[in-house]
């Protein structure tokens, strides 16, 4: 289902206990974050036992049914099928190893604390819920690569957590998660009459909100804005879009020669197509780029461009065009969402000039396209400065100020606009 997903929610059973089915036939719906998709038998036969029910939330590796087949099949259990765990990585010629468990008032913990360990947003979200402080996090065991803690070493922690935690030995005192109470505002009561309508969010609303209340916690947000001259682009599209469309039997919209800028941009840049994890900064190689769209329903999902440089600008209107419809259609894979290393919103689609967009963690930029609109501005001519009527649009760039100040975010989004207002209007296409 993808490397970051973890659980999904079974929608429904496509075929019955008791129906024959053929290998890579569709058997059942599931829901990951943001995509509902079909999974398909992994062997043909009779599907003897549904072992969980529609609405249930599974974690991937476990067993969904057993399919009776003419030839025996060895059964593995998430027990017997899990993948030995990875050792750590050395650094400088020394392995960097996680502290070994050791017990406390009957329950394993680190013998030292991991100070310098990445948490996850739902571990962090899960300590502050239970109100575990750092110190004592830090010395929960972790299963995950380098020693991390998952949500189910959390849980299994939890279990038998004895009252009061686990004090770490250490003298030196360590910042504690401060419980929601304390930390946020508590949401004001609503006053509900009969005149209302009260409307549950939906599974996608639910999971927006809970990305966007983590980007912002996570991310220290900040935004610049840049104006830029797209006239020569503006008349190139209307002198084209008929014969491209002719030609290639798809429109051309702004969305592509927009994005085509953007790799550019980040080719100048490449410390904007970073990642955090931790105390470490990854450097991607790969430009891959998400394009926010808004669906019927008023949600929104961001599908991924893969290897967006490797694009000419037709095969990136082809894609553009593809993405956007497959998303409206609830087509997209879970690969199509995974992946992104920088995101583009096209708040412009809306009327508006501009916005403050909020980051796809763990990615660190995102850049908002405003709407393109007539405005008089001076331009120069071999005669002097002259007004005329030109087609202009804001840029605005939100980014994490952890590792990008101000002097990166804003010239990034200075070149992105130098690269719009250079746009050969005598390019062929």
């Amino acid at each position: 289902m993808g490397e970051s997903i973890m659980e999904g929610t079974v929608l429904s059973w496509l075929k019955q206990e008791g129906e024959t089915i053929e290998a890579d036939e569709s058997v059942l719906e599931v829901a990951t974050d943001k995509v509902d998709t079909e999974v398909p038998a992994t062997h043909g036969g009779t599907l003897k036992e549904i072992l969980v029910q529609e609405g249930d939330v599974v974690p991937v590796g476990a067993p969904i049914a057993k399919i009776e087949t003419d030839a025996a099949v060895e059964v593995s259990t998430p027990e017997t099928s899990a993948p030995p765990a990875e050792k750590p990585a050395a650094v400088n010629g020394q392995a960097n190893e996680t502290p070994a468990p050791v017990a406390a008032n009957g329950h394993a913990v680190l013998e030292k604390p991991a100070s310098d360990r990445f948490y996850s947003p739902l571990v962090m979200n899960i300590a502050r819920q239970e109100s575990i402080p750092m110190a004592e996090l830090e010395l929960v065991p972790g299963t995950g690569r380098e020693g991390r803690v998952t949500k189910k070493d959390i849980m299994a922690y939890l279990k038998n957590r004895p009252a009061g935690g686990v004090q770490a030995p250490a003298a030196t005192p360590a910042p504690a998660i401060v419980p929601p109470s304390a930390s946020a505002p508590k949401p004001m009561p609503v006053s509900v009459s009969g005149e209302d309508e009260i409307i549950e969010m939906d599974r996608m609303r639910k999971m927006i909100a809970e990305r966007m209340v983590d980007s912002k916690r996570i991310s220290p947000h900040v935004t610049s804005f840049v104006e830029a001259d797209v006239t020569n682009i503006v008349h190139w599209r209307n002198r084209i879009k008929q014969s491209f469309k002719e030609r290639e039997g798809e429109p051309i919209t702004f969305t592509p020669i927009f994005m085509e800028a953007v790799v550019n941009a980040l080719k100048d840049y490449p410390m904007m197509n970073i990642q955090v994890d931790g105390n470490n900064i990854v450097k991607k190689k790969a430009i891959n780029v998400g394009m926010a769209v808004a669906l019927p329903s008023g949600n929104l999902i961001v599908p991924v461009i893969h290897n967006t440089d490797q694009y000419n600008l037709v095969g990136l209107t082809k894609k553009v065009n593809d993405l956007a419809r497959r998303a409206r259609e609830n087509k997209l894979t879970p690969d199509d969402l995974q992946g992104g290393t920088y995101t583009i919103s096209n708040v412009g689609s809306f009327g508006n000039v501009m916005g403050t967009p909020i980051i796809m963690q763990p990615q660190v930029g995102i850049l908002a396209l405003g709407a393109v609109v007539k405005k008089p501005a001076v331009v120069e001519t071999p005669t002097g400065d002259a007004i005329a009527i030109r087609h202009k649009m804001f840029l605005s760039h939100s980014y994490d100020h952890r590792v990008v100040d101000g002097s990166l975010g804003g010239m990034f989004v200075r070149r992105v606009a130098d690269y719009l207002e250079r746009f050969d209007p005598s390019m062929t296409i």
